[in-house]
């Protein structure tokens, strides 16, 4: 055959081959692929197989090897000492609470009756009074005495005192004073000072005192009766209850309250014969030392 022929044959023969491939592949194009479908059971199916084949090897291997856990695991290592180390800082703490509780123990009042102190106890003791108890220390060993007649519950915070220390206020002397024990009795002005202003006045003393003496054992002491005379500008009413101002006094404030009242109160509610001077109205030497006898055996 002529050569150009041949050529022309092996054209035709690539040109239908070339064809019929580019008619394949644009078939296949159009073919339809499977879809995949997901199944969230099959994931659980294969997490349950997983663990478990999991699980049994790990058993398999501790079973075999008694120091399993051991290896596997750190060691915690406690030290004897530091054991005993933390146990006594917890029981320093446990009584650093317990010293803090002791502190600030609620005082139940009126203080009730306690072994008798000897004399002695009033060294340590210091009075402030206006004219109820201006006299205690001439009929008794309760010598160290503030007060004077002019003062009084409504102005105790103002009104000065004279004394060793100077003219001063109560809560200055008793400032460089620094008694172990504070007894207080005011309350001369019931019928001429208003109560609210007594309480007042009585109140911010009380705090006064406690915040800056912190060492010092403060009490109150209640009014002694009197007696209930025709036209008296005092009666028993108003001195009891002025006491009860003075018992939530000594309560709000965490401090002592002793019932000195009923010391001196006779089975009628009154103050009691021999206590009380008829012609001046003051309290007899009797009444002093009954007071001062109830003070020795109503401490803390």
């Amino acid at each position: 055959m002529p050569q150009t022929s041949i050529r022309q044959s092996f054209i035709g023969v690539g040109e239908k081959m070339a064809k019929n491939k580019s008619i394949t592949r644009i078939s296949n194009k159009k073919r339809g692929r499977p879809k995949v479908r997901f199944s969230i059971w099959g994931l659980i199916v294969i997490f349950a197989l997983s663990f478990a084949a999991c699980f049994v090897s790990y058993m398999i291997a501790a079973n075999f090897d008694e120091d399993f856990f051991e290896n596997t695991f750190d060691h915690v290592v406690v030290d004897d000492n530091d054991v005993q180390s933390d146990a006594a800082s917890n029981n320093k703490s446990e009584n650093k609470d317990e010293q803090q509780t002791d502190i600030g123990d609620k005082i139940t009042n009126p203080v009730s009756k306690s072994e008798t102190k000897e004399n002695s106890y009033f060294e340590s003791c210091c009075l402030v009074t206006d004219s109820t108890l201006l006299d205690i220390g001439k009929h008794t060993e309760f010598k160290d005495v503030i007060g004077s007649a002019e003062l009084t519950a409504a102005g105790c915070n103002t009104i000065t005192v004279e004394s060793t220390y100077g003219n001063n206020t109560v809560y200055e002397i008793l400032k460089s004073k620094k008694p172990s024990s504070i007894y207080i009795m005011l309350g001369s002005d019931i019928g001429t000072s208003t109560v609210d202003s007594m309480v007042k006045s009585y109140s911010e003393l009380i705090r006064n005192l406690k915040g800056y003496l912190t060492e010092s054992d403060i009490y109150i002491m209640q009014l002694p009766p009197v007696k209930d005379d025709a036209g008296a500008a005092v009666n028993n009413s108003m001195i009891n209850e002025f006491n009860t101002k003075l018992l939530s006094i000594a309560n709000a404030n965490n401090v002592y309250c002793i019932d000195t009242n009923t010391a001196l109160k006779g089975v009628d509610g009154m103050i009691a014969d021999g206590y009380r001077d008829p012609e001046t109205g003051s309290l007899t030497e009797s009444a002093y030392k009954a007071i001062a006898d109830y003070v020795l055996c109503h401490t803390v």
